[in-house]
């Protein structure tokens, strides 16, 4: 797979498509699963990391998919182009920085991602843009019916699927949803939500998973518990308390557009201003930036860009993906003056909307 041909799109996660993107950004089931005949990849050695990374290997070529994956090692590219994965939400952290045989395969369209020998033997993900975890599950699970045919995965008929961490025992399921949640941030009712969903043990987390921070108010929501519960039961969890994020969220955007609409105005105003002159631009400012433009765009109160120009500066503004676009390795301060001339240009030419 050519990462280069990767760069001028946006990916699956942040296509601004599927039921309720203007909060909702995507859908996301990840399945842990390992080898029956192998110890998990923390007491693994190095031959047999390598075992299990050809066998996964071979038989993902075999699943016959339409349109098929593309097999990537991961050990064999550049730093740059391991973060750029992460940036992309296609491979973890910690497949970067792992050691010693491990890969990812990949849809053309970045809906489904393998990663092989991370802290499982095989990570199967699927996303889905907006909310549409259904159609996610059903992805996967069919995707996880035909390795399971050509795969002896660690099994028990107690326990459900062994795993690496014991939190993931039993379906080894982590359902998740990532939603822009700014209103709710601006008001300060964000930390309501947050407590009542710990209550009913969901994890709130940031824009690229556990031990992250959330920045351009995006988080993600998922489930914390698999042993002792079906997949359809932890998506249903999921999929019941997602809606009432979304009613909060749009309450909170009504709220402010009656009550203080001059000042959301002016806020919305200055960052799109701040984007289009600024000479230096940290990753983190842009986010936060970026975030008040997307908001401003889903309210109508800003149509000099498309909501899909600013989806996709959120990934190109990454510092992986910068790198990229410029064409050569970028220290911090060469990145913050790339990040900001390539948000001036975007901003200024060409991406506003027809009217």
């Amino acid at each position: 797979m050519d990462l280069d041909n990767l760069t001028h799109t946006s990916g699956e996660w942040l296509r601004g498509t599927g039921p309720h993107s203007d909060i909702v950004i995507s859908g996301r089931i990840r399945l842990a699963r390992n080898l029956a005949a192998y110890p998990f990849t923390n007491r693994a050695s190095a031959y047999q990391k390598a075992e299990i990374e050809t066998l996964l290997r071979d038989r993902i070529g075999r699943l016959g998919l339409d349109p098929g994956l593309e097999y990537v090692n991961v050990p064999g590219l550049s730093a740059l182009d391991r973060q750029f994965l992460v940036e992309r939400q296609l491979i973890s952290r910690e497949l970067a920085s792992a050691e010693g045989p491990r890969g990812v395969a990949l849809a053309p369209r970045e809906t489904v991602s393998l990663m092989v020998n991370e802290e499982d033997h095989l990570r199967l993900q699927v996303m889905r843009s907006g909310f549409a975890l259904d159609e996610a599950w059903s992805d996967i699970d069919r995707v996880d019916d035909l390795l399971e045919e050509r795969i002896n995965y660690a099994f028990s008929e107690e326990f459900g699927y062994l795993t690496a961490c014991p939190t993931n025992v039993g379906t080894g399921m982590r359902s998740s949803v990532m939603l822009h949640l700014p209103a709710l941030v601006w008001t300060k009712q964000i930390e309501k939500v947050f407590r009542a969903l710990q209550k009913i043990n969901l994890a709130v987390r940031g824009l690229y998973g556990e031990g992250s921070r959330a920045s351009g108010d995006f988080y993600q929501i998922s489930n914390q518990v698999t042993l002792g519960k079906s997949e359809t039961t932890i998506l249903g969890e999921i999929r019941d308390v997602i809606p009432n994020i979304i009613t909060y969220e749009r309450q909170a955007r009504t709220m402010l557009l009656r009550e203080s609409r001059q000042a959301l105005q002016d806020r919305v105003s200055r960052a799109f201003g701040t984007l289009c002159s600024a000479t230096m631009m940290t990753s983190e400012e842009t986010m936060d930036l970026l975030s008040s433009v997307r908001l401003g765009v889903n309210l109508g109160l800003l149509d000099e860009v498309r909501i899909e120009t600013v989806n996709e500066l959120f990934i190109h503004t990454q510092p992986a993906h910068l790198q990229k676009l410029m064409g050569s390795a970028l220290d911090g301060e060469e990145r913050n003056a790339a990040r900001a001339r390539y948000l001036r240009t975007r901003l200024r030419e060409g991406d506003a909307n027809p009217n």
